[in-house]
């Protein structure tokens, strides 16, 4: 017996416009991503506003002043560290195959290192062409500055927008629910933060200890894969092992002991102490949303995978809460 299934007008045109909304939303994503970074840096920098002024310190002047020190920061790292950090790095790519093969002959018949050597020239191009892409989105970097200027100034200004629109109990439950997960957002960005530059000092001291050579490129992969749990660690000691290697297997073994020294370091102490306010994700999540990320938005998507889906579960956790 077949069924006769009738779709309503109504329900077409809902299709219709939520796809309409979703293509729109994807043409101006730059947007979303601007007033989502907006957001994280206002959940970082909220406690320091709110620190200065409990001690009677304007708003507008605290915020100011970190203006000011976030922005001789990046003056620093691009003129002091930067350019070390990317000569080191291409000088590191451009040796990979090479330190492979002599660590593992074998696989010269599967490489062939001339070929990669043509590419690599191109890979440097191209990745100083994405660096000077960002740097010259002009509009992109300001709206972010200027979003996260607004959302510092105003503390108040979410609750004045929903006035407009909710009841003041729907109000109330939205604040309440975003409150929380932007204290916990915070909590772990910072911790994240701090946990990334003491892996990345610790696998540059243990490294530079060593005489291995790569030490500032291979300590800050260290650093960054630190987001990835479980997996991040693993895949940071690889290069790490090849390029100790391509010397001697007494070096190669040392690294390796070195980089599982750290990484007990980091379980039974630097985590415990630096991550004990800030709950993370569970470590198949992260993987995912960094895989999601990376396909959808590239690089700007992997820095900003993580940090939406622990916005959203904590959405999600916290509408349970106060629902129930």
């Amino acid at each position: 017996m077949t069924q006769k299934i009738e779709i309503s007008l109504k329900t077409i045109l809902f299709t219709i416009g939520i796809l309409l909304l979703f293509r729109i939303a994807w043409q101006i994503r730059d947007l979303f991503y601007a007033l989502f970074l907006a957001f994280i840096f206002m959940s970082t920098f909220k406690p320091i506003v709110r620190y200065f002024a409990l001690r009677k310190v304007p708003r507008f002047i605290t915020i100011i002043g970190l203006f000011v020190v976030i922005i001789s920061l990046l003056s620093v790292l691009v003129t002091f560290v930067i350019p070390p950090l990317l000569t080191e790095s291409f000088l590191f790519l451009r040796n990979a195959p090479v330190l492979m093969v002599r660590t593992f002959p074998a696989l010269a018949n599967f490489i062939n290192i001339e070929s990669i050597s043509t590419l690599l020239p191109d890979l440097t191009s191209n990745f100083v062409n994405i660096v000077s892409g960002l740097l010259s989105n002009f509009i992109f970097v300001i709206s972010t500055i200027v979003f996260t200027f607004y959302f510092l100034s105003e503390e108040f200004f979410l609750k004045k927008l929903l006035n407009t629109f909710l009841s003041p109990i729907q109000v109330n439950r939205i604040e309440r629910i975003l409150s929380k997960a932007e204290h916990r957002m915070s909590a772990w960005l910072w911790g994240q933060v701090v946990l990334a530059l003491v892996i990345g000092l610790m696998s540059y001291i243990g490294l530079s200890l060593l005489h291995i050579r790569f030490a500032l490129p291979l300590a800050i992969i260290a650093g960054f894969l630190e987001v990835a749990p479980i997996v991040g660690p693993i895949i940071s000691a690889v290069p790490a092992f090849f390029v100790s290697a391509s010397s001697s297997w007494l070096m190669g073994l040392s690294v390796i002991a070195l980089y599982f020294l750290i990484q007990q370091i980091e379980n039974n102490v630097v985590v415990p102490y630096v991550m004990k306010r800030a709950v993370g994700l569970h470590p198949i999540i992260t993987l995912i949303a960094l895989t999601i990320g990376g396909k959808l938005g590239g690089f700007l998507g992997i820095l900003l995978s993580i940090p939406l889906a622990l916005f959203v579960e904590s959405i999600i956790t916290e509408w349970r809460k106060v629902s129930n």
